[in-house]
């Protein structure tokens, strides 16, 4: 069964960082370009970075600065580093692969 597995969410103090990881399985996705996403209670899901299958990197105005992408393909997953959190980045964080594939998301709480 092809899918995405997101861990590494949790609850930390303003200022602080976390990394998430994404883990496909099912098959490989060196080939294609890897993104997460969030959603905070309320509000529509939002891009927050994206990397292709050579490395190269977009990101959310939001996140420009804080966050980083990266990939290991050997182990057919993605990270997204995340430093100096806000309270505003308080959201479920999700992985996607093309236009459909989705993880069950990662819960980030970060307390002002």
């Amino acid at each position: 069964q092809v899918r995405l597995v997101e861990s590494g969410g949790g609850l930390v103090q303003a200022g602080g960082s976390l990394r998430l990881s994404c883990a496909g399985y099912g098959r490989t996705f060196r080939f294609n370009t890897m993104g997460w996403y969030r959603q905070a209670p309320g509000k529509q899901r939002e891009l927050v970075a994206t990397i292709t299958s050579g490395g190269g990197t977009n990101y959310a105005d939001s996140a420009k600065g804080r966050f980083t992408i990266s990939r290991d393909n050997a182990q057919n997953t993605v990270y997204l580093e995340m430093n100096s959190l806000k309270a505003e980045d308080t959201a479920v964080y999700y992985c996607k692969q093309g236009l459909s594939l989705w993880g069950q998301g990662t819960q980030v709480t970060v307390s002002s």
